[in-house]
């Protein structure tokens, strides 16, 4: 029987901690939950507000991977769920607004997707994102090239960008916005995407052929649309070692000449909390958000 712990209050039954789901590293279930509690403060102004869907890996990596969009069999009746529009119909999806129904979630065995917008208003996007998805032998080195030369076309339409590794091979550029649906904004982005192909044809891709793609960059535009999600901040991610989604400065960004300059791992994100605070926090300030050209 699982052991039964208080959170802010909240009773949850935390299940199979030392159950190994990371066997490259021995990273059992419990320093996943140790991880998410540790970074509770930072990850949870990404969630809040926000439809996630849950991208669970129960049994590792290796195992059975499996998205969850709909409220999941069993959920308690504390945690915060509702109705949001679906191309198929509504659906009732978990909010994951504080910390009792981030361990719920994180017991789960999670990786955390959320869209573009918050719940209370689905009709107005409030992120811009391009996913910048290398393609071999291209890798995170050339998606940094990409990143800073979208990071000087953002600001010159107003936008102050802001770049995560998105916790696998590439990198994930974001941008508040106002006043503008998803449809608009990824009319927009997909502009963005073509005129970085146009300006660095040799290294940017805006469509996402695979015979194109070797070597180059994906700038993928298409995760704007209101029904997609994007991988959120400090989410672990379902790889054979615990990689994080991990917020990094644009100094790293410019200095970046290898890969594993921006490999980060659940151990590295606490101290980099303590050194750099939430590298995010400015998106979730509405008065820091651009309005489209």
């Amino acid at each position: 029987m699982a052991p039964i712990t208080q959170v802010e209050g909240r009773r949850l039954a935390l299940s199979n901690l030392e159950k190994v789901l990371y066997p490259a590293t021995g990273f059992t279930k419990g320093e996943v939950l140790h991880y998410y509690a540790t970074v509770a403060e930072v990850l949870l102004p990404h969630l809040r507000d926000r439809a996630v869907s849950f991208l669970r890996y129960p049994d590792g990596p290796d195992g059975q991977v499996f998205f969850t969009k709909n409220v999941p069999p069993g959920t308690p009746d504390w945690v915060t769920t509702a109705e949001v529009p679906r191309v198929e119909g509504p659906s009732r999806m978990v909010l994951v607004q504080d910390l009792p129904s981030l361990m719920w979630s994180a017991n789960l065995v999670t990786e955390f997707h959320t869209h573009q917008w918050l719940v209370d208003t689905p009709d107005e996007a409030d992120r811009i994102v391009f996913d910048l998805d290398p393609g071999a032998p291209a890798s995170i080195v050339q998606c940094c090239e990409v990143a800073l030369w979208l990071r000087e076309r953002l600001a010159q339409d107003g936008f102050e960008a802001y770049a995560k590794t998105s916790g696998s091979k590439g990198l994930h550029l974001l941008a508040a916005v106002r006043g503008a649906s998803s449809e608009r904004v990824s009319e927009y982005a997909k502009a963005l995407a073509v005129e970085a192909e146009k300006a660095m044809p040799r290294l940017a891709l805006h469509r996402m052929t695979r015979s194109l793609r070797p070597g180059k960059v994906f700038v993928d535009w298409s995760q704007n649309a209101a029904r997609k999600t994007t991988a959120t901040p400090y989410t672990l991610r379902a790889r054979p070692e615990p990689a994080v989604s991990a917020p990094v400065t644009w100094e790293e960004v410019e200095e970046c000449r290898k890969p594993a300059r921006l490999d980060f791992h659940a151990v590295d994100i606490a101290p980099r909390v303590q050194d750099y605070g939430d590298l995010l926090a400015p998106l979730l300030d509405a008065t820091e958000a651009g309005t489209l050209p």
